[in-house]
Order: C-alpha cells, then structure tokens, then sequence
C-alpha cells in the first residue's frame, strides 16, 4: 500500500464462509474481486470494492452476484463501527440511496488505497466493448457509464432483450455514457444482429471500476446475474406513478424500454432491408382499391409456446387454445369494421382487406386450422418441425434458410437451444463454450426471433399475445405507449395480467 502522511492499510475483507460473512483483518489486498474496509487519515471507517486490475472482465456472473451481497453486509458493518455498537438498519432503502461511508474506485485509488494504475503494467488486453474504437482512446474517461452484459443464463433473447432496453433508459435519465459488452453471449456477436449502438463522446472507465453496485457507483455494470440490484423491488418503487392505477403506474417504466428499443433496435442491414420489405408488401395488401372504402388492418399475433407456460390458472401446465387468438382477432374486426360502412353498415371490403400475420417459435402453429390462411411474419428464416420443411427453390430473390436436421417441434425450449451443433456425447449446458457450428445455429434461432418482432411491431394495427410471453411484452414497447396501452392497439389474452417489465 501506498503510504501518505501515515500508513493507509486495509482494515479487511469480506469472505464467504457458507451462509455467513465476516470481517478479517489483513495488511494487504486481497487477489480476488471484494468489498473492502479501508480507513482514512482520521481514522474513519470507509469501504470500497477492490477488484484486481489484472482480473478477467467481465467476472463470473457469480462473482458479481456475491460482490452486491457482500457490500450489503460491508456496508452494514461500516455503520456499525461508526456508532461503535449493533444497530438495526433498514431492510430497504430507496433506490438512490447514497452510503455516505462508500467510496468510489477511482476516489480509492487517488488516496493511494488501492493500486489502480500502479498495477496497469499487469492488466491483460481487454476485448473491446460494442462498437468501441481505437480513437475512443484519445477521449477522456467518462464521468459516469453504464455496461450492460449480454451474459445469461436463460438461452431465451426476450428477457435479454427487455433487460437492455430497459438499462439503456435507465442510463440515459441518469446521465450515463452507456455501452455492451458480449463477449460471452451465448448468442455471439452482437453485430452479427444489430448495427452498433450509439457510442458516447468519451471512452469507458477501466475494467475494474465498473461496479455491480451499490447503484451510486461512477461506473456500474449491469447482468442478469445483478437483475434483483438494478431492476429489483426498489426500482420499481421509486420509478413507477403511485398517483396512477393499474398498468399505468408502469408508464415511467415502459417509456425506459422505448427510449432503449428506439436507439438500439436497429438490425443489420440485410435484415433490415428484409423487414422494410416485408412491411411494406403486408401493408399494401390491405390496401382498399376502392377510394369510398376503408383499408383493411394488420392483427398481429404472437404464439409462444416450448418452455413457456401461461400465467392463467386453466392453461399453465399447457396453452391458451390457438382459437382464442383467431377468435380474439375476429372481435377486433368486428368491432372495427361493424358499422364503418358507406351508409353506416359493416365495411365488408375492409375486413377482406384485413390479415392476420403469426409469428411462433411452435412451427406447427402455422399449419394449424386457425391459422392456415394467415400470413406468416417473416418467411427469411424458417424453424422446421419434423418432417422437414420442403427445400426451397432453387432460385429465389431472397435467400433463405431451412433449418434442417433439427425438429423443433411444440416450440422453444431451452434444451434444445444449448444442444444445437453438439453431439449426443457433449451434454447440453450454458457453461460450456459454443462451437462454431452451434454459433451459426444460435445465430439463425435468434435472427428469426428478432425478425419475427420487427414485422409485428412495425406492420401491425392490432397486437394480441400472451403477456407471460416476454416477446409480448416487447412488441407492446416497439407499438409504443399510446398506440399499445392508451388506445388499446395491444390485446393480452393470457388473464386479466398487465404489461410487465424487466422480469426479476
């Protein structure tokens, strides 16, 4: 340790020793990622988080799970040493609650109670995060950052997704520079999907002062692994509208999730160029030749089934019937067109007009009686069932994938997803590194996905899913506040249960 007017030494470390924490004294850091306790020239008991420059970045997701349960206990232990007895302290506190004993990395290392750059001579390279270029290195280091970390292990994009969004928002509010790091995605690149995103006007911190938590950290990064710190009971507390009722409460929320799918869903441009396409084809078969007639609509609907069941009661154990979406789509119709006619009757040429575009991770939704004559949302990327699909032309303008050799029959599941490109004698399971044939896999299931969300958000008038779906969700965010919630453009059909967030 660096000494200044009198030794500055460490007072301890938090250790996990099976359910229990406890504070051990020693005179110099620790090799590992942990809050410490420090003292200042007064004496004064202060902590921090110390993680070793040179460790890995970005840490186990365990890791950073344990760092925010130790600085709890870390925190609670300060307190107590500056009231020199045992108190009991608040079981929660509000979301920007700031520890007065808490210092930040970067404050720590300018006092000389942590190395910092003194240790940089030991840092590895670090891979750079999304879109970070080399002249980024001129800029100064940003005041305050948000990281997101594309690292989960839920093999689903949804949550990921709502995740991102929702953390882009949050950033933006709180005056964050804001960047993604996928280094280990189970999904790849992240520009193997998206274009990048919108880079700040200065560099990111060095990797080992971005923090977890506590959430008035300069520089903090945010996992599923940390869900429950950022997005857990005490965000939504302070961010949603007390004075509001209902899924209205939720609009600071949802308005998070906009303003991250605004700048952030932009896909590649071949598959953008694809959706513009698309669109615009769906679009225009609703359009009346008849200039004394209405246009028919677009009623999206989004199936999900694989692993994920409805919330209500009768159908959680399998899923709400494929004629409650059709018969839902026709209500929609009826109560559209019933007496938009010429002279006050129903618009028969508008509901001719009309279609009903699907998207489903469950292929054999698209053969089913209730939707054999819809149209489907994308048709670029196909997921068969077995028996295969049948091979495509052998020349087509587009070209398109037929995920052969793989049934995917009754939809998602996420065992089936770790397994894609393995043999039966490798197990399926998250922690094991993708091959490059399970990449190119993964790459396919997840850009059917999101293809399968931009035609919806962006063809339809009329949305009906299932709100347990988070795709649901998302396509309520991508319709935007006013057109999905306040003019009920977005039908849930899953319950009487509201639009809902980051799930945690």
């Amino acid at each position: 340790m660096v000494t200044t007017e009198r030794p500055l030494q460490p007072v301890g470390w938090a250790t996990n020793a099976g359910d229990e924490y406890e504070m051990v004294g020693e005179s110099e850091l620790p090799d590992f990622p942990t809050p410490v306790v420090i003292t200042d020239k007064r004496g004064r008991a202060r902590w921090t988080v110390s993680i070793p420059p040179a460790s890995e970045f970005p840490l186990e997701p365990a890791v950073y799970a344990e760092i925010c349960i130790q600085n709890t206990e870390v925190a609670m232990h300060v307190a107590d040493l500056h009231t020199h007895s045992h108190r009991e302290h608040a079981a929660h506190y509000d979301y920007y609650h700031v520890d007065p004993n808490f210092m930040d990395v970067a404050e720590a290392e300018a006092h000389g109670l942590l190395p910092g750059s003194r240790a940089e001579t030991r840092v590895k390279k670090q891979n750079p995060l999304v879109g970070e270029q080399d002249g980024l290195m001129e800029e100064d280091v940003c005041e305050k950052s948000m990281t997101f970390l594309l690292e989960t292990a839920d093999a689903g994009l949804g949550k990921t997704l709502m995740m991102l969004w929702t953390a882009y928002g949050l950033a933006q509010k709180e005056g964050r520079a804001f960047f993604i790091d996928d280094t280990r995605w189970a999904y790849g690149r992240y520009t193997s999907f998206f274009q990048p995103p919108p880079m700040p006007s200065c560099r990111p911190p060095p990797r080992h002062e971005m923090l977890p938590c506590p959430h008035h950290a300069r520089h903090l990064v945010v996992s599923a692994a940390t869900v429950s710190s950022t997005f857990g009971g005490a965000f939504n507390d302070h961010f949603e509208d007390a004075r509001k009722m209902e899924v209205y409460r939720q609009k600071p929320i949802f308005e998070f999730a906009r303003a991250g799918y605004e700048a952030l869903f932009k896909l590649s441009t071949e598959d953008d160029n694809y959706v513009s396409t698309r669109i615009a084809s769906l679009r225009d078969r609703t359009k009346s030749l008849d200039p004394s007639t209405a246009n028919g609509m677009v009623i999206g609907i989004h199936v999900r089934h694989g692993d994920r069941h409805p919330y209500e009661f009768q159908y959680r154990d399998s899923y709400v019937p494929l004629d409650r979406y059709s018969s839902m789509a026709g209500d929609i119709l009826h109560s559209t067109f019933n007496d938009s006619g010429p002279n006050g009757d129903a618009n028969v040429m508008a509901r001719m007009h009309s279609l009903m575009v699907v998207a489903s991770d469950d292929p054999d939704v698209y053969a089913s009686d209730e939707f054999s004559q819809a149209s489907r949302a994308q048709d670029l990327i196909a997921l068969a069932s077995r028996p295969p699909a049948p091979a495509p032309p052998a020349f087509t303008p587009i070209r398109r994938f037929v995920e052969e050799n793989i049934g995917w029959e009754g939809g998602f599941f996420a065992g089936m997803f770790w397994s894609l490109g393995r043999t039966a004698a490798v197990p399926a399971d998250a922690r094991q590194p993708p091959t490059a044939d399970a990449l190119r896999l993964r790459e396919l299931v997840g850009r059917a996905y999101l293809l399968d969300l931009a035609v919806l958000g962006g063809a339809s008038d009329r949305l009906v899913c299932t709100v347990s779906a988070t795709g649901c969700n998302l396509l309520a965010v991508m319709m935007g506040w006013e057109r999905a919630i306040v003019q009920g453009g977005w039908t849930n059909i899953d319950g009487d249960f509201e639009w809902r967030g980051v799930a945690w």
